[in-house]
């Protein structure tokens, strides 16, 4: 099992910076893919920023590129997003997810195991 635990979150103002940790525990040698994913209340969960394992290559959706760096540490089982330029729109309860299958998917449900959120709000 593995189990994922975020920390960072809190109340910015708009145009600030914001830097989310995921800490990962137990089996992470089967966690690929890792992502950030977002939700707001009464809103389907949605993607944000997505990291491969090997390459690290990322990708991000259409709203936040640019702005947001996603970045991961084999060696310490973290995942990061460093927020900057941060928009009221922004504000949502951020959310860690890994995935045992060795994919591209911003699907949230392809990812296996997710921590439990860390509040983001953002204030204009």
């Amino acid at each position: 099992q593995v189990q994922l635990v975020e920390s960072g979150g809190g109340l910015v103002q708009a145009g600030g910076s914001l830097r989310l940790s995921c800490a990962a525990h137990g089996r992470t040698s089967s966690i690929y893919p890792m992502a950030w994913f977002r939700q707001v209340p009464g809103k389907e969960r949605e993607f944000v920023a997505r990291i491969s394992r090997s390459t690290g290559s990322t990708y991000y959706a259409d709203s936040v590129k640019g702005r947001f760096t996603i970045s991961r540490d084999n060696a310490e089982n973290a995942v990061y997003l460093q927020m900057n330029s941060l928009k009221p729109e922004d504000t949502a309860v951020y959310y860690c997810a890994g995935s045992i299958v060795l994919g591209l998917s911003v699907s949230v449900k392809d990812y296996n195991y997710w921590g439990s959120g860390t509040q983001v709000t953002v204030s204009s």
